[in-house]
């Protein structure tokens, strides 16, 4: 263990945090006054840890979480602690520094009435081993537009809707109410503080996080609601023989309908001079690239897990989520930090459920970690069962959990905190 002292911070001690977490990240220490200022505006002081080194008072270790909300299979929202900026100076590592904190958190958390717990993982193997799960994930594509087979002389979108540019200030207007719809029918997305919003439409612009001016469209429905949005930027690359080889890259793309969706990427993949298209991070079955003529026009290039999940209160969590198929399990959850371990009964029928603890039989055995990867919808528990990772008890339980947990829609997370 590490002779240090983990421990809430004070305002005065704020710009040691900050430069301390640019450190852990690899990045250079310099903050701007002005960038202390503007953080402090939305941080919670009560929810910022350090850790200080008990010889030198140097802080060598940072943490913090924030309020969130998160939307689960229904359309409700439970509140949720997103865990960020945890960091550990390379000086301090591996001396049991991120467990104090994250346990100092945890037990936080649950005593603030806090449901689950999330985060975006910067390392795979770290979380597990305390309860979190990976609920989400993403893929990233680059489309040649040349074989895409989308037809580039396209002007309007079918469906009878449009789509115009639209300023910054529009973005923060009608962004949160999008969003909100979004998450009406897709499990992972979360509500953006304004802080959020302003950095995504260069209202604040830190000195360490560079602004790249970005063009914002937004689709209309015949109706005049915006129904989506997309902000992207493009590079500008021409050969000698002045033959534009130019990549668009799309920052955010938020679509409530399919219309919405299927328009603004026809937009992006037929504009003039462009080329390629690269675009973020997106739900893994969202309708690129099979939306496209030729799906083959669209590579890969990424795959991987995003947002992870930790029930804090298990019968609060699954009793907030709906299920898509009725169904009755007996769960029984191990959680090595004895936070929210126990055998749980959930009954399990059409648009509702109820989630209780129980003293009968288990049907699946699991840790808290496993039901945070399948508690969105997304993980199969017959494939966890087939890794060693869920004991099915009862014959066929793992299968009609599949069936039980399942969303129609993968979950995904548009945010990265």
């Amino acid at each position: 263990m590490s002779d240090a002292d983990v421990r809430l911070i004070t305002e005065s001690e704020f710009p040691d945090w900050f430069r301390a977490n640019h450190i852990g990240f690899l990045n250079p220490p310099q903050v701007t006054p002005e960038d202390v200022t503007t953080r402090l505006k939305w941080t919670d002081l009560d929810r910022v840890r350090g850790a200080f080194d008990r010889d030198t008072g140097r802080l060598v270790a940072t943490f913090r979480s924030f309020a969130q909300d998160l939307a689960v299979p229904g359309g409700a929202r439970v509140a949720a602690s997103a865990v960020t900026n945890v960091s550990v100076l390379a000086t301090h590592r591996r001396q049991g520094l991120l467990s104090r904190m994250m346990a100092d958190e945890l037990t936080a958390a649950r005593q603030r009435g806090e449901v689950v717990s999330t985060l975006i993982a910067a390392e795979y193997p770290i979380y597990g081993r305390y309860g979190y799960g990976p609920a989400t994930s993403l893929v990233e594509w680059e489309v040649d537009v040349s074989r895409a087979g989308l037809d580039r002389r396209w002007a309007r979108p079918e469906c009878g809707g449009r789509i115009d540019f639209v300023e910054p200030a529009d973005v923060r207007e009608f962004g949160p109410e999008l969003l909100e719809r979004l998450g009406a029918g897709r499990a992972g997305v979360v509500r953006r503080g304004w802080w959020v919003w302003n950095q995504a439409t260069g209202l604040d612009r830190p000195s360490f996080r560079p602004w790249t001016g970005q063009l914002f469209a937004a689709y209309r429905s015949p109706g005049g609601s915006v129904d989506g949005y997309v902000a992207y930027t493009t590079d500008e690359t021409w050969t000698d023989a002045k033959i534009p080889l130019n990549t668009l890259t799309v920052h955010e793309l938020l679509a409530a309908t399919p219309d919405a969706e299927r328009a603004l990427w026809h937009y992006v993949c037929s504009m003039d001079w462009v080329m390629k298209v690269r675009t973020g991070y997106r739900a893994p079955d969202d309708l690129l690239p099979d939306l496209l003529p030729d799906p083959r026009a669209a590579r890969t290039l990424t795959a991987a897990d995003h947002l992870w999940v930790r029930l804090l209160d298990v019968p609060a969590a699954l009793s907030a989520r709906t299920y898509e198929a009725p169904g009755t399990l007996v769960l029984d959850v191990t959680d090595r930090s004895g936070l929210s371990g126990g055998r749980f009964r959930l009954d399990a029928a059409a648009g509702e459920c109820e989630a209780v603890p129980d003293t009968v039989p288990a049907d699946l055995r699991l840790d808290v970690a496993e039901l945070g990867a399948l508690y969105l919808g997304e993980g199969s528990v017959v494939r966890l069962a087939a890794l060693g990772r869920v004991a099915e008890e009862r014959p066929g339980a793992a299968a009609l959990a599949d069936v039980v947990f399942r969303t129609a829609r993968r979950p995904w997370c548009p945010d990265i905190f």
